[in-house]
């Protein structure tokens, strides 16, 4: 079994390389400019600021960092890009993994993942629906490792708090994903009661609070 779950290991990080390589690959080949929306992020980064006339500044944020490091290369927002999509498969294999016990079905849980219009063909073009994707599944990740554990870590909730506050700032959409896993723990403590209350829990919204809107 432990020969079977390296090998389904493999498969996958082959299979995230390969993704990366070839969305970063072939729009820098056959693109002639950035599409639209990472020259708005990048015109944004140049004079950064808590939030835009249409989006939160997370985008402008990350590719203003990106161009401070490789310039005026497209090949590099494309790269940004596909980071951002394959942190999102991680966290994604990881989550499956751990709820349907099974490696096998995790990597196919990615395999039918891909073969979403919105996790290949679109993720070349850096905008704000690419940069909240790997910060949806790790709210969702640590948000399942905390309904999961039956000692609550500090170290989740802190997490929690973080990415939550970040996808929100990536856009402002993601306040649906928030307010579904609240209700859910709502559900669970005050209705169901499988769960208890843990004043660990008011640290993910301290966190979320204080982030400056």
């Amino acid at each position: 079994m432990n020969v079977l779950n390296r090998n389904i290991n493999n498969v996958f990080f082959i299979f995230a390389l390969s993704h990366l390589i070839v969305w970063t690959l072939v729009p820098f080949i056959t693109n002639k400019n950035l599409p639209l929306d990472t020259i708005e992020a990048l015109a944004w980064g140049s004079n950064l600021d808590w939030g835009f006339n249409k989006h939160p500044p997370m985008s402008a944020f990350f590719s203003e960092v990106f161009y401070k490091i490789f310039g005026a290369q497209d090949w590099a927002y494309y790269l940004l890009s596909q980071i951002f999509v394959l942190i999102a498969f991680y966290f994604v294999f990881k989550f499956a993994n751990e709820i349907l016990s099974s490696i096998s079905l995790a990597l196919i849980s990615i395999l039918l993942l891909t073969s979403i219009y919105f996790y290949n063909f679109t993720t070349p073009e850096f905008n704000v629906n690419v940069c909240q994707l790997p910060f949806w599944s790790m709210v969702v990740y640590y948000s399942w490792r905390i309904y999961d554990s039956k000692e609550i870590k500090l170290s989740d909730c802190l997490l929690v708090g973080i990415f939550a506050a970040i996808g929100f700032l990536s856009k402002y959409l993601f306040i649906f994903l928030l307010i579904s896993v609240d209700l859910l723990f709502i559900y669970l403590i005050f209705f169901k009661k499988t769960k208890k209350f843990d004043f660990k829990y008011l640290i993910i919204l301290e966190i979320f609070i204080i982030r400056k809107p």
